[in-house]
């Protein structure tokens, strides 16, 4: 919508976990060095938990993406799943042909020749699972007893998981005992610091395709991280409401005042940035979105 209006390629806050607008903050750089030395170990379980909109999902696709040809890896973003249908998500990430109407015992002999095979070829199996947390109890066991089949030398199958802080109180539980023992990384992933939301947001516009310019104040950078704490998701969120702000009215560069609103129009910003500016928020953004729809329909 605004792209053109401030030489933009791309939407440069769009909340969709893109790896090439992934920025490396410290605690990110060092969260995928965790992932890439533990994938080359290739022992145990690894866990990333971080709050809600940290970069874990980003974190996960980027970490994919660096590994070379020696994984076979396998995804599955949604393991609120029973275990045997588990099992038949990964077959099919794995790209193994099985009946889907085999029971959990012969669906797990058939998962273990198949990661042999792959052992043969000198290859590994490594698989992520997002939302970590959501995962039934039963399943989680079940990912265990999966990650009990080793050769002499070696796991046949390595498991990441990247979750939210519940996934930690969830492995305190006593029946998730053994598989907590089985965890030999783990990371926390912190939102950004107010040095690296600059960088954050200079290294989002350049990737879009800006070039010259501050499209942002320091005091719009400011607002924009007290209204966020930092966490990317929010700042692209506020960034993207404070970028309409602006196209609205015609002008190149976001203020404090389009932080603030567009803050008071996102129900996770920090509270204090929701009460005071609400109203005029909610009718700027409606200004800006009505001189915008002219402008498309011109």
């Amino acid at each position: 919508m605004y792209n053109k209006h401030f030489g933009l390629r791309e939407a440069p806050f769009s909340i969709t976990p893109d790896t090439t607008f992934s920025f490396a903050s410290g605690v990110f750089q060092e969260a995928l060095n965790t992932l890439l030395i533990a994938a080359k170990n290739g022992e145990g379980f690894i866990k990333i938990t971080g709050e809600v909109g940290t970069g874990k999902t980003l974190l996960c696709r980027k970490f994919l993406a660096s590994l070379d040809e020696s994984f076979v890896t396998a995804y599955i973003p949604n393991p609120y799943l029973e275990p045997r249908t588990l099992l038949i998500a990964l077959a099919e990430e794995l790209d193994l042909k099985v009946r889907r109407d085999l029971d959990q015992h012969l669906m797990l002999k058939a998962l273990t020749l198949a990661m042999l095979d792959f052992a043969r070829q000198g290859k590994r199996v490594l698989v992520c699972l997002d939302e970590a947390q959501a995962m039934p109890l039963e399943t989680l066991e079940a990912l265990r007893l999966l990650s009990n089949l080793e050769t002499e030398k070696r796991k046949l199958i390595q498991v990441v998981l990247f979750g939210q802080p519940e996934l930690n109180e969830k492995l305190e539980l006593p029946s998730l005992r053994q598989l907590k023992q089985r965890i030999a990384f783990h990371y926390e992933l912190q939102p950004l610091s107010r040095d690296e939301l600059d960088y954050y947001v200079a290294h989002r516009l350049t990737v879009a395709g800006q070039q010259g310019g501050t499209l942002f104040s320091k005091g719009a950078l400011a607002a924009l991280y007290r209204a966020s704490g930092g966490v990317p998701r929010l700042v692209n969120i506020i960034c993207h409401k404070s970028l309409l702000l602006v196209f609205g009215e015609g002008r190149q560069q976001v203020e404090e005042k389009h932080i603030r609103v567009a803050a008071s129009d996102t129900p996770a910003a920090r509270p204090e940035h929701r009460t005071r500016w609400l109203w005029a928020g909610l009718a700027l953004l409606g200004v800006g979105l009505g001189i915008s729809s002219w402008a498309l329909l011109r």
